[in-house]
């Protein structure tokens, strides 16, 4: 079954340029970087002398603060100058965002490289990236610009604060081997993979920057870009369960280890250590074909990595910690009437005497007669109540025996159901490509016109065996109780199956990771699912798994093919 794509890539195309590979190196740094969407490692930040380096062969191009490129993106601050290129955080003035910005001279010795690694890494369209907008050669420059996260942290200033949760620490390496074995099936590697690439958003994804792009700037190359990877992200997690760099150097503002001992276990490094955790770590640093472990294999490519995060039990969030309610505290008064505040100590205060009582025998008579008026009055309202309450009967057994009891639904409360709204979203990708990951969010901003799409396909309406499915994946603020959920469709005709899921993440690492809760098959506009047992959750997916046939639609410029389109969806617990 062939996938034909409907979307355009907002990169130039050169079929002639090939992505470059690179080789990792262990640079070493000397701080933590303070912008998170600094593209540079902590050694490199320091070097802005302009001093010709290897590898370039023209000067740095004279550019400011306020210049444009395109007559589009606004140039802000410099992070980075050295050698030979610089990089800039700028502002896209025609979608009025932020961007980073990479910026070498056309004739640069790493020019072609780096145009072709940037469109090989947008063509891969993988939200776990961070993601590559623009990359043009104009007017003696090439620049690449790609995304800017402003709420993300690099990992490198979560660790400065000490060693990750190990939860925190599980996620993190989950996370990142998935993505990297989802671009090493694509044929593209990043060897730059630090703590300074690897990013935290504030809904708590983590997101990898300068896939292949940073390499590919300072000209890096190897021969085993898989294990080079693999060690990578091994040294990522050594790194955060350990707050220590794995290597005898100090970086990234982490201490190295002892020289002359050689690599040892995260758990043997610090105190409380997941034991797990620290046996993954090694089994990724040790990939050369030595034992990595006491009990396990070497994973040698992220893939092998993923395969060994799936066999070890799941890491779950530590439970939020209960706080006790303050201690009631008891008030006293002294000396007084209630409202009447307490004397200051040491001073004094007058007692009023007590009222007169009553001695005359008038007193006397007038308390008896109030007595008896009031016996009187209760003794008639009780007989006038007992009597009103006899007739009530009688007139309740009447009308029960001429009209019969209607057991509807008009004595029958209906449970009222409330809308759950999303909070965040984000396409998943089971197998093979991304669908529109930039549209995602169209399918919740209450526009029946706007949506997100499949791509087109040639046969269907089933979508397997190309890929077992597409979909989107929401966030539902916290764990809610679903009854129903409604998925607006686009296209009619054929049949759309529409299946949902219950998911631990908005980055689960695979589909059989999650909890199947509920599917429908329909071929109108509207699919109604509801589940299938009672389930709680944060984080739903709606997967698509056969799709309508479509004539051509004169919106989206697409001729006929099996596809389909989600326009809204609502959720109600």
């Amino acid at each position: 079954m062939a996938e034909r794509s409907t979307a355009a890539v907002d990169v130039a195309d050169n079929s002639g340029d090939q992505p470059l590979t690179a080789k990792a190196d262990q640079s070493t740094a000397d701080g933590v970087a303070k912008n998170p969407e600094r593209d540079t490692d902590s050694e490199e930040a320091q070097g802005s002398d302009g001093i010709e380096g290897p590898g370039r062969k023209a000067a740095p191009p004279e550019l400011h603060s306020g210049h444009k490129l395109a007559r589009r993106y606004r140039l802000e601050e410099c992070v980075t100058r050295l050698d030979g290129f610089s990089s800039w955080r700028a502002v896209d003035e025609k979608l009025r965002r932020a961007v980073g910005v990479h910026i070498l001279p056309a004739d640069h010795a790493r020019a072609r490289s780096v145009l072709a690694a940037a469109r090989s890494s947008a063509l891969l369209g993988d939200p776990r990236f961070v993601q590559v907008l623009d990359a043009v050669e104009e007017n003696d420059l090439v620049y690449v610009v790609h995304e800017w996260l402003p709420d993300a942290t690099e990992l490198t200033a979560l660790l400065a604060a000490g060693p990750l949760e190990p939860h925190d620490a599980y996620q993190m390496v989950t996370q990142v081997a998935s993505a990297m074995a989802a671009a090493h099936r694509e044929g593209l590697a990043h060897l730059r993979l630090n703590p300074n690439a690897v990013l935290r958003t504030s809904t708590g994804q983590w997101r990898i920057r300068g896939l292949a792009v940073n390499a590919a700037l300072r000209g890096i190359s190897s021969d085993t870009p898989q294990r080079a990877d693999t060690e990578a992200i091994g040294a990522l997690l050594y790194a955060a369960l350990t707050q220590r760099w794995p290597y005898e150097s100090d970086a990234y503002g982490l201490s190295g280890l002892p020289k002359d001992i050689g690599l040892i276990a995260p758990d043997q490094v610090r105190a409380g250590v997941h034991r797990g955790l620290s046996e993954l770590a090694m089994r990724a640093l040790v990939n050369d074909g030595a034992t990595a472990s006491r009990h396990e294999a070497a994973c040698t490519t992220p893939e092998e990595l993923v395969k060994a995060i799936g066999e070890m039990p799941r890491i779950r969030p530590p439970e939020p910690a209960f706080t006790a309610p303050p201690e009631y505290q008891r008030t006293t008064y002294q000396q007084g009437t209630y409202g009447r505040p307490a004397p200051h100590p040491g001073a004094s205060q007058p007692i009023a005497p007590p009222p007169p009582p009553l001695q005359s025998r008038t007193g006397k008579a007038l308390k008896w007669a109030v007595s008896a008026l009031l016996i009187a009055a209760l003794g008639l309202g009780s007989w006038q109540l007992a009597d009103a309450l006899m007739d009530q009967g009688n007139n309740s057994d009447d009308t029960n025996k001429s009209q019969p009891t209607d057991d509807g639904d008009k004595n029958t409360a209906k449970p009222k159901t409330a809308q759950i709204k999303i909070q965040d979203s984000r396409e998943f990708v089971a197998e093979g490509d991304a669908q529109h990951p930039n549209d995602v969010a169209k399918t919740y901003d209450g526009d029946t016109n706007t949506y997100w799409r499949t791509k087109s396909f040639n046969e269907g309406p089933s979508i397997a065996p190309l890929k077992p499915g597409v979909g989107i994946l929401y966030d539902l603020g916290s764990a809610k109780q679903i009854s129903t959920a409604t998925i607006g469709l686009r296209y009619p005709g054929d049949h759309t199956t529409v299946e949902l899921y219950a998911a631990d993440s908005l980055s689960p690492v695979s589909l059989d990771s999650m909890n199947r809760i509920g599917s429908v098959t329909t071929a109108s506009t509207t699919a109604t699912v509801k589940p299938t047992k009672s389930v709680k959750t944060q984080y739903v997916l709606v997967w698509l798994t056969a799709v309508p046939k479509s004539g051509y639609d004169s919106t989206l410029y697409a001729g006929a093919g099996y596809k389909q389109a989600i326009s809204e969806v609502k959720f109600a617990g």
